[in-house]
C-alpha cells in the first residue's frame, strides 16, 4: 500500500481513573494460587505489566469513544461538518446491533452525509480502520474522517477470574491459558485522517503492508458471539502465551522487512517504533530480533496493560505528548492481532 494524499491530522485518547495492579488481580485468585502452589508477582514478572486502568462497569464504549474523538477534533482546524466518515473499530461495543458507530456519530453531531460503520478485527481493528479511511481519502471519496475505538476489559477480567475460581479441575495449564485476560486494560482512542490539501499538521501516511498467518487462528480465542462490554454475558478468553509470542513475533518481523522494501526505507533511518502493547517481553524481543535500538521503541504496557485495539494509537498519542517525535521523523506503527494478523504503517512526521 502506498499513499500520496493522506495525513494523520490528530490523535486523541481517554483513560480511566481507576488503577488496578497485577498483584490485586492475583489476590483475587488466592484459592487457585494456593492449590497450584503459585506465588504472587508472576503476572508482572511474565509480562512486565504492573498495573492497568479500568472503566466502571456502567461505562459504554460509545461514551468514551466520543470523548476521545472530541479531544482529537479540538486539536484540528477541521469543522466537524466536514468529517465525512466515522469508523468504530474496537472489540468492545455497546450492543450487537446497530453499529456502535451510530451512537458516536450522533453524540458528536456529525453530518448526515457521513459514512459510518463498525470494523472489528481483534487488536488490529483500529489499524484496519485507518487503512480503510486512508483508502477512501486517497481515492477522493472523502476529504476527512475519524477512526475511534474503546475497549472495556472489566467484564473479560471478571469472567476469567470467576471461571478460574469455579473450575473444579483447575490446573497450571488452565491458569496459564487464562492469564492473558488479566493483562488487559481499558481506554479509548481516536485518529483524524485527512487529505493533504487541507492538512495543517502535515504528518504523512506513506504506506503499509499486511501479513497474515491464519493457520494460527486458534492461539487466542473468545468463544461465542457476545458483546464484550456486556458485564453479565461476557465470554472468557483463552490464549496460548508462548504460541502467540513465538508466532506473533515471527509474523511482525516478516511484515517489517516487507515494509522496508515497500517504502524503500532502511532500518537505520527509522526514528521511532510504536507497537501494539502486548507485553514488555514482546516489545523487547521484536526490537532485538530486528536489530533495532530499544530506545526507538515506546512502551506504555507497564502501566496501561494491553488495551486491545486502542493500545497502539494511545501509545502513539502519548509519544507525541512527550515530544518523542520531531518534524521529518520516520515512524513505524506496528500493529498485530490474534488470528494471527499484522499490519505495519509508515509515517513521515
Amino acid at each position: 500500500m502506498r499513499y500520496e494524499k493522506v495525513c494523520v491530522e490528530a490523535l486523541g485518547y481517554e483513560l480511566p481513573d481507576k488503577v488496578v495492579t497485577s498483584l490485586s488481580l492475583e489476590e483475587k485468585l488466592l484459592p487457585v494460587y494456593k492449590k497450584l502452589n503459585r506465588s504472587f508477582g508472576r503476572l508482572e514478572a511474565m509480562t512486565g505489566i504492573r498495573e492497568r486502568r479500568l472503566w466502571d462497569k456502567s461505562v459504554q464504549p460509545s461514551q468514551v469513544s466520543t470523548r476521545a474523538a472530541e479531544r482529537a477534533i479540538a486539536k484540528t482546524g477541521i469543522d466537524r461538518k466536514d468529517i465525512e466518515c466515522l469508523l468504530h473499530t474496537s472489540v468492545s461495543r455497546d450492543f450487537l446491533e446497530p453499529a456502535t458507530a451510530t451512537v458516536v456519530h450522533d453524540s458528536l453531531g456529525l453530518p448526515p452525509t457521513a459514512m459510518i460503520f463498525d470494523i472489528s478485527n481483534a487488536c488490529l481493528g483500529f489499524v484496519n480502520g485507518m487503512i480503510t479511511l486512508a483508502n477512501m481519502i486517497e481515492l477522493g471519496q472523502v476529504k476527512a474522517g475519524i477512526v475511534v475505538g474503546a475497549e472495556s476489559s472489566v467484564p473479560l477480567i471478571d469472567a476469567t477470574v470467576n471461571e478460574l475460581l469455579n473450575d473444579g479441575e483447575i490446573s497450571r495449564t488452565k491458569l496459564n491459558l487464562g492469564l492473558a485476560s488479566l493483562t488487559m486494560g481499558s481506554g479509548a482512542a481516536s485518529a483524524i485522517l485527512c487529505h493533504s490539501s487541507i492538512s495543517k499538521a502535515g504528518h504523512k501516511l506513506v504506506g503499509g503492508v499486511v501479513r497474515t498467518a491464519s493457520q494460527h487462528n486458534g492461539l487466542c480465542r473468545v468463544e461465542g458471539d457476545a458483546c464484550v462490554s456486556d458485564a453479565d454475558n461476557c465470554p472468557s478468553m483463552r490464549a496460548d502465551p508462548q504460541g502467540v509470542l513465538k508466532n506473533g513475533v515471527k509474523l511482525v518481523c516478516e511484515a517489517w522487512y516487507a515494509l522496508m522494501e515497500e517504502l524503500g526505507w532502511k532500518a537505520s533511518e527509522i526514528d521511532m517504533v510504536f507497537g501494539h502493547q502486548v507485553s514488555a517481553v514482546h516489545q523487547r524481543i521484536v526490537l532485538d530480533t530486528l536489530g533495532l535500538d530499544r530506545s526507538k521503541g515506546f512502551s506504555t504496557v507497564e502501566y496501561l496493560g494491553n488495551i486491545g485495539s486502542v493500545s497502539l494509537p494511545i501509545s502513539l498519542a502519548k509519544g507525541i505528548e512527550e515530544n518523542r517525535l520531531k518534524a521529518g521523523n520516520k515512524v513505524v506503527m506496528m500493529g498485530a492481532g490474534s488470528g494471527l494478523c499484522s499490519i505495519l504503517l509508515g509515517l513521515e512526521w
